[in-house]
């Protein structure tokens, strides 16, 4: 077999050119720039820094602070109007910022991610929208502050200036004593809610939780549209309650009984589960 020689000079000339522009197509990366690579799940946006700064402290409630600048960051403002049924009807509204239900858990980008509730600093329900009911079995007598925190998609709680990005009213019971406060970023127009009157539901489903177990056995209880159902959970752990199709959520204290009414105004079936212990509670089943 005869030896090869040498490759030719073309050869070696195109086989430095394909290198050089593989470095070229390297050091583009994203957006036709060098970048840094990133773990999957986390956005190009988020590891640039253009979602804010992640800082190490928090917001009181285990959840990490990510500042943004003044300039364009996302304002919330609440307002609690009373319902004419039970409870108050909250409203939020929000600049330089959109609810992002369906990407929830995903990385944070600036602007976008869902809201907290709390009353007296206790956590109440995740907000995936503008608006959400209050029911008064929620409330206990007296006067309260209720207030709501904007967060990112990675469940960051969006900061200016090292301060949660939120807005606070109090609640006052009593006719003519009106909602006060506000915060930095959100101010909410007085209102008076009266004290509401007890809930009144069509149908009352009981159940009970310990030891991760539920009673009664999760089953399906049969709605018509239109109805309103009350949810009495006792939990012996601290959790949340989740109604699926509604994106109703109640706060359920360890060891205390906690009501949800809902009105079930649309068709299907829905499950109710707690957000903690990932349990069924039971199923909405509504014609």
């Amino acid at each position: 077999m005869a030896r090869r020689g040498p490759a030719p000079a073309r050869w070696r000339g195109a086989t430095a050119l394909a290198a050089a522009l593989l470095v070229v197509v390297a050091a583009a990366g994203c957006g036709g720039r060098a970048t840094t690579h990133h773990k999957p799940g986390t956005s190009h946006e988020q590891a640039t820094g253009t979602a804010g700064t992640l800082l190490t402290t928090d917001d009181g409630t285990g959840h990490r602070l990510r500042e943004v600048p003044a300039a364009g960051a996302p304002q919330v403002g609440l307002e609690a109007r009373p319902d004419s049924e039970d409870g108050w009807n909250l409203q939020l509204t929000v600049r330089n910022f959109h609810f992002t239900p369906d990407s929830t858990g995903g990385a944070a980008l600036r602007g976008a991610g869902h809201a907290h509730l709390f009353l007296d600093g206790r956590k109440l329900a995740r907000l995936y929208g503008p608006w959400y009911h209050l029911p008064a079995a929620q409330v206990p007598p007296g006067t309260h502050t209720l207030t709501v925190r904007l967060y990112a998609d990675d469940h960051t709680a969006w900061a200016v200036a090292d301060r949660p990005v939120e807005s606070t009213v109090r609640l006052a019971p009593g006719p003519g004593t009106g909602t006060t406060g506000g915060h930095a970023h959100g101010t909410a127009p007085p209102t008076a809610p009266p004290t509401a009157a007890p809930a009144r539901a069509d149908r009352t489903v009981t159940v009970t939780v310990h030891d991760g177990r539920v009673t009664p056995a999760p089953g399906r209880i049969s709605l018509t549209r239109g109805q309103r159902v009350a949810l009495l959970v006792t939990s012996d752990q601290a959790d949340t309650l989740h109604v699926h199709g509604y994106d109703k959520e109640l706060a359920l204290p360890a060891g205390e009984p906690a009501t949800l009414v809902l009105t079930v105004d649309r068709t299907g079936l829905f499950e109710v589960e707690t957000h903690e212990s990932g349990l069924v509670l039971t199923q909405l089943l509504v014609r």
